[in-house]
């Protein structure tokens, strides 16, 4: 092994416990989610949002039909750039292209119109095939010789996620909901250029993990060589066949073409299979396909690769329960908080809101700046033109945020965005982060089971929390006042909920999977993601049907009930987890 690698250089320098090279990742994949999530915060309230006020005046199923479409395929593509970075591109360059395309794909949506919104979220989707896999695989390779530090250095990680998601939620939605929908899309596109710039300019500190891999590499991942010859480190090779190809791609062309279908159907009227019943049978037929590849697939491994790409599957499944739930963010608890929430202050309330505010938002940017800082004292020397990079777009952010804050104090009263609830769930991972990276990596770890089944049943408490705030609302009700309490609330157990399972589960891929798969597994990975955030959207759409029959309260108890269920259920499977892993905690 190279000296550059993860057990050279890379650990030599030390910022909060890790290296210095974490927290590069880090602050790329800040940027990114910035711009992911910035956007994710107006999307459906532009869609929705009447022509007066800018926006196109789609109905509420339709915006959340295109919301769970962009979404879910935003986790497909991964599958893709995985593939592409462990063959041929490397995961530097994948991710480099990857954060060319969504730079782009963000400056095409500032335009609003309808080609350039789609060109722009085809863009999104495909540059985010490229990044999001190899990110992550980035940290799975760089602590490969220190598993026991995986869960606290991934747990660090999706506190980089959360950081900018906290920021881009903040001030995209803000100044799309204050200023103009096109300067929010616009915002979005700034900062990923400038983690873009910033992770191409500081590649070395990596030393040769993530270049593209050589022909042995290669010959490798194709089948011709083994690198993993033993049972232990992954079996023997699998090699996709002929009919394995010819299944995965009508599997794929199946799916696609009815993901992209849903939304035409419902906004243009035009059903590319005929009707709903026939699109059904569809789907249910690419999903019998699938599992079918799967299972075939993974039982043609040695036994331990087999058992643990078995246990990676079930783990993936009760992802994919949660993410239907939680990812209700977006979508319908969005609606809700626009809609049927009392969101005007005035006097002493708005006052308190607003030095809320301020410390809610301050408070985390000083944390983020001082991370920032602690990487210049470790990096300036050798990366200087990267830092500068990097605290420029700092010094625009802090910016931003005085103007908005001396904005809202110049305002006699003040009516919360409906965005902002979205920056609780971020505040609260920031906050809550490193408490749970301690635990993770003390005595008192759980197993993954036991992790997944808490933090299912913390999601369902918090949708209970929003069943019983909305019990109140007549049905079929278009509009409420319902207090805030409830959806902060809602958003403190979904943020109990994600550290128990998110982080978690992308750490445990890294450990269970062979080496050689792992950029592919996490495409896999993100794919049961992709179908959660397709099933939230069609769940999300069902908002007023749903509520307009049986009440909005009942419609969020489904989204109680259903991750509780899971949570059992999978805390049931633990002792059958616990065989399948083969010794991995």
């Amino acid at each position: 092994m190279s000296p550059n690698t993860s057990s050279g250089d890379f650990f030599k320098t030390n910022v909060l416990g890790h290296p210095a090279g974490l927290f590069t990742l880090f602050f790329t994949e800040m940027w990114e989610r910035f711009s992911f999530y910035g956007m994710r915060a107006l999307l459906v309230l532009f869609l929705t949002s009447s022509l007066l006020d800018e926006g196109w005046g789609w109905p509420r199923a339709n915006a959340l039909a295109l919301y769970g479409t962009y979404t879910s395929m935003v986790y497909l593509t991964p599958i893709i750039g995985g593939i592409l970075a462990d063959k041929f591109l490397g995961h530097r360059r994948a991710i480099i292209i990857g954060a060319t395309l969504m730079t782009l794909g963000h400056a095409s949506m500032a335009m609003e119109s309808q080609l350039f919104l789609y060109l722009g979220l085809a863009l999104l989707i495909f540059g985010n095939g490229f990044f999001k896999p190899n990110m992550t695989s980035m940290v799975a390779k760089l602590y490969k010789d220190h598993p026991e530090k995986k869960d606290g250095a991934y747990t660090i990680f999706y506190m980089g996620v959360n950081s900018g998601a906290f920021l881009g939620i903040m001030l995209c939605g803000y100044i799309g909901e204050k200023v103009g929908f096109s300067w929010g899309f616009g915002l979005a596109g700034i900062f990923m250029f400038f983690g873009m710039l910033q992770f191409y300019l500081s590649q070395k500190i990596f030393g040769d993990v993530g270049l593209p891999p050589d022909r042995n590499e290669v010959a490798a991942i194709s089948g011709s060589a083994d690198d993993m010859s033993t049972e232990a480190n992954g079996g023997r090779l699998n090699p996709f066949t002929t009919i394995d190809l010819i299944l995965v791609s009508i599997t794929a062309i199946g799916a696609l073409t009815w993901i992209i279908n849903d939304p035409m159907s419902k906004v243009y009227n035009n059903n590319i299979f005929g009707n709903s019943s026939n699109a059904g049978y569809v789907i249910l037929g690419c999903l019998i396909l699938f599992l079918f590849i799967l299972f075939s697939r993974i039982f043609r491994y040695s036994t331990v690769t087999r058992d643990r790409m078995l246990a990676v599957f079930i783990i993936a499944v009760f992802y994919m329960f949660f993410w239907a739930s939680f990812e209700q963010a977006g979508g319908s608890m969005t609606i809700f908080a626009k809609d049927y929430m009392d969101r005007s202050l005035e006097g002493s309330s708005a006052m308190l809101f607003k030095i809320f505010n301020t410390l809610l938002t301050v408070v985390p940017l000083v944390i983020i700046t001082y991370v920032l800082w602690k990487l210049f004292t470790q990096t300036f020397a050798r990366f200087a033109v990267a830092n500068i990079f990097l605290g420029t777009s700092f010094v625009i952010i802090w910016g931003i945020v005085i103007w908005m804050l001396i904005n809202e104090f110049n305002q006699s009263n003040t009516e919360i965005a409906a965005t902002w609830f979205g920056i609780l769930n971020s505040f609260f991972i920031i906050a809550l982060g490193p408490l749970f990276s301690k635990i993770w990596e003390s005595k008192y770890n759980p197993s993954a089971s036991v992790k997944y089944s808490i933090g299912l049943m913390f999601l369902g408490i918090g949708f209970l929390s929003l069943a019983y705030g909305s019990s109140g609302i007549p049905l079929g009700a278009k509009t409420a006042a319902v207090g805030i309490i409830w959806l902060v609330i809602a958003y403190f157990f979904h943020t109990l909920g994600e550290l128990c399972i998110s982080p978690v589960g992308l750490s445990y891929v890294s450990k269970l999977v062979p080496g050689r798969m792992i950029a592919v597994t996490y495409g896999i990975w993100y794919l049961a993601i992709a179908v959660g955030n397709k099933v939230a959207g069609t769940m999300g759409g069902m908002i007023d049907s749903i509520s307009a029959e049986y009440g909005m309260s009942n419609f969020f108890l489904i989204f109680t009930l259903v991750p509780m269920a899971a949570g059992i259920v999978i805390l049931i499977l633990s002792p059958v987890l616990k065989k399948l892993m083969h010794g991995v905690r």
